[in-house]
This record gives structure tokens, C-alpha cells and sequence, in this order.
């Protein structure tokens, strides 16, 4: 991917997640809580995998 691409579409991230804090608290609270419990039941159950695989 050419180097300007990758720029401007990290740039666009960053302005549109500002864009959504700023206009919508509501929603993006909501979605870091949906991602947060997302990547915390990925882990545990990775640890559960772990935990399982060592007994």
C-alpha cells in the first residue's frame, strides 16, 4: 500500500473517532465498552485454552 494511502487513511481515523467523541459521547462510550469486553473475553479465554492445556 503506497505510503500516502496508509497516511491518509490514518488521518481519517483519527479525525472521524474525534468526530464521534465530540458529537456522539453516547455511542462511542458504548462502542469502547463493546470492544473492551470483546478483547477481555478473547483473553480469558485464551488464559482458559492455556489453563486447560497445562492440566
Amino acid at each position: 500500500m503506497p505510503v500516502f494511502v496508509k497516511k491518509l487513511l490514518t488521518w481519517g481515523s483519527v479525525a472521524f473517532l474525534i468526530y464521534f467523541v465530540a458529537f456522539r459521547p453516547d455511542g462511542a462510550a458504548q462502542m469502547f465498552k463493546t470492544i473492551g469486553g470483546a478483547l477481555i473475553a478473547m483473553f480469558q479465554g485464551f488464559g482458559d485454552f492455556l489453563t486447560t492445556l497445562m492440566t
